[in-house]
């Protein structure tokens, strides 16, 4: 391939995991032509780690310290210098497949190469509960529409070009940053392409305060940039509506409506019960019970942290957003 290929990310005290990513990208099959990472201030030894391996690495590797970038601005940061044209972008806490790098650029070396190529991620989970939390939040690969699907920046490649034109990640939003991206390099006309081989393997948050925690931002950043206001909206009538109201009637009209309240209990498992169903080959009777019983509780507890965090986002929307438009989805 004759365009040279950047592999860019950023990190915040990350000691833990930082060694398994620079090992998977060392040992790609394809090796990048470069790697360029983004330290956002961290304190706990991870950019001396960084400077370390790239003092012995044969790869050419650049190490930028910039305190208080959020990971939209370390990430054009990194892009900014970084040397090629195509950019190949991953995140910290990430362990790469060894042909995750071969596999997600190859579709730009074909005919009608597109601009941007979707990487895929899988959980890697350590405990069981990290288990079932990857199991039943993450798509698994057969649900995925190619052409609709959009990627996250922790497997994702796209042509430098692309990335000027649309003026580069949003850096006022701290979270779903990925997601806007996306949505402005489509409306720009710029063309997807799936590469569902280039694998990058994370580890699911370790606790339920972890997870909430992080829905709670994911929903927030929703609120900040305007993102699927409807999809909150069914939330809250669901939880703050519906669900009460089936209650008072189970309670004060008729006990038949405990059915009804059974029934939408069940299908709000199903989609989790669905993802979940093959991850449990292999555990014991008892492991398969405490993990049908964390299935109710992270569903519950993350639509919950979502619906705490949505409202704190569109109040800072309302204040601080941009005037200008950028793009959005509200189904």
């Amino acid at each position: 391939m004759a365009e040279r290929v950047s592999v860019i990310a950023t990190v915040l005290n990350e000691v833990a995991s930082i060694e398994a990513l620079l090992q998977s990208l060392a040992e790609q099959t394809r090796l990048p032509d470069e790697i360029v990472i983004v330290d956002g201030g961290s304190t706990d030894g991870t950019l001396e780690r960084l400077q370390a391996f790239a003092a012995r690495s044969p790869l050419p590797m650049q190490v930028l310290s910039r305190p208080g970038a959020n990971i939209s601005a370390g990430r054009n940061a990194a892009i900014a210098a970084a040397r090629g044209e195509i950019i190949a972008s991953t995140d910290a806490g990430v362990r790469l497949g060894r042909t995750w790098l071969e596999r997600l650029i190859a579709p730009f070396e074909g005919p009608n190469a597109p601009d941007v190529v979707s990487g895929f991620f899988v959980p890697e989970p350590r405990t069981l509960f990290e288990r079932v939390l990857g199991a039943i939040t993450l798509p698994a690969l057969g649900e995925v529409r190619a052409e609709a699907f959009y990627p996250s920046s922790r497997s994702v490649a796209f042509r430098r070009a692309a990335w000027e034109a649309v003026g580069g990640y949003p850096e006022w939003l701290d979270y779903c940053e990925d997601l806007v991206f996306d949505f402005a390099l489509r409306d720009a006309g710029f063309t997807f392409a799936f590469a569902p081989g280039a694998i990058a393997h994370f580890r699911p948050r370790p606790t339920l305060k972890a997870f909430i925690k992080q829905y709670y931002r994911y929903a927030r950043g929703d609120g900040k940039a305007d993102l699927w206001r409807y999809r909150h909206l069914v939330r809250y009538g669901t939880y703050g509506l519906l669900g009460p109201g089936v209650i008072l009637l189970a309670a004060f009209h008729h006990p038949a409506w405990w059915a009804a309240f059974a029934l939408g209990l069940a299908a709000m498992m199903r989609t989790p019960w669905r993802r979940l169903r093959p991850w449990l080959e292999g555990l014991s009777l008892k492991e398969r019970i405490i993990a049908l019983g964390w299935m109710p509780v992270i569903r519950i507890a993350g639509d919950f942290a979502k619906m705490a965090g949505y409202p704190v986002g569109v109040c800072w929307r309302w204040r601080y957003a941009p005037k200008a438009p950028w793009p959005k989805r509200q189904w």
